[in-house]
């Protein structure tokens, strides 16, 4: 199980209302569904978000096959304009 921060960036920010939580979860694609569950907007602004994992894209790779470790942070990037 891993722990750590997830912090939320632009339009993830203004739907998660924090900029940064705690979390406990083994791999991306559990954060997921813990952070986005009774929160509708968020999970629809994570759908289009692209995800760093202490710095490193994550990618195309599966959610559920991104494991995080312990003190990592978590950081969801929506799509922004302008590039």
């Amino acid at each position: 199980m891993g722990t750590g921060k997830i912090r939320y960036w632009a339009a993830a920010k203004e739907a998660a209302g924090v900029a940064e939580e705690p979390f406990d979860a083994a791999t991306l694609g559990e954060l997921m569904t813990k952070i986005t569950r009774d929160r509708v907007e968020l999970a629809r602004v994570a759908s289009r978000s692209s995800f760093l994992v202490d710095g490193a894209p994550v990618g195309r790779r599966p959610h559920d096959e991104v494991l995080l470790g312990e003190g990592v942070t978590v950081e969801v990037l929506p799509p922004f304009a302008g590039g």
